[in-house]
């Protein structure tokens, strides 16, 4: 069976190399914002769709059966561009999601709805974990009343102001780092988003024992899909037998 993979994360990598192992013909899609990044088995393709009709066109042209959106949470328009291409391609859709992190007892979070309001948030003098990527960096510098330490996979696409700094790292991080990171730099504020998954949730856990607030960007709502939490609930869902 030809299945697409809108990938990026490591679940979708490993989805690709389980589906591959099971003899499928697999074709994981990467966006291309990540230098060098881990490879999945099967085949490959780089750049962007060209929005819903590009790539219900694709689903179609490739004779695709299955099409699986295992992007990042916050990944935004490729997934809702994949609701809509496979009701015009009549292809199922399966959509992995990995289970958002919940606040525990005794974490100081606030949730916020968006980029803006998360910048928002943030009183004067704070001084700043900032890891919620490149998209939306503007809101963040623009508060030159506060410090930013930007922790980043890749080099942001904009000079970087005198009061923040680039931290260019790739997880796992452990919570000593963790812990580690924020005392030396005297952080006050966490940004992240609301992610899920191990690699990176040490943060959340060294922010509670240092008592660190915690402001929550939530995840958007995206369209209606055979959404699944699990990768063997994904295969399961693809109903492509073994």
């Amino acid at each position: 069976m030809k299945i697409l993979i809108l990938g990026g994360t490591g679940e979708a990598r490993e989805l690709a190399n389980r589906l591959v192992a099971m003899g499928h013909e697999v074709t994981t899609s990467l966006a291309g914002r990540t230098q060098d990044p881990k490879l999945p088995e099967g085949g490959l393709r780089m750049g962007k769709f060209g929005g819903i009709p590009g790539l219900a066109a694709y689903l179609k042209v490739a004779g695709i059966d299955r099409l699986v959106d295992a992007t990042h949470p916050y990944a935004g328009l490729i997934s809702i561009n994949a609701v809509a291409a496979a009701q015009q391609a009549r292809v199922p859709l399966v959509r992995y999601m990995r289970p958002a992190w919940e606040q525990q007892i005794g974490a100081d979070w606030v949730t916020v709805e968006n980029v803006a309001e998360a910048a928002a948030a943030l009183p004067p003098n704070a001084d700043v974990l900032l890891t919620t990527g490149h998209t939306g960096l503007s809101h963040f510098l623009e508060r030159d009343d506060c410090q930013f330490v930007v922790r980043t996979i890749e080099v942001p696409d904009m000079e970087l102001p005198r009061h923040a700094s680039l931290l260019r790292t790739r997880p796992p991080y452990s919570v000593g780092d963790e812990m580690a990171l924020m005392q030396r730099e005297g952080i006050t504020h966490l940004v992240t988003k609301n992610s899920g998954g191990g690699q990176t949730a040490a943060k959340l856990e060294a922010a509670q024992k240092l008592g660190v607030k915690v402001i929550m960007i939530a995840r958007p709502v995206y369209g209606p899909a055979n959404e699944v939490a699990s990768l063997d609930e994904a295969i399961a869902a693809l109903d492509i037998g073994g």
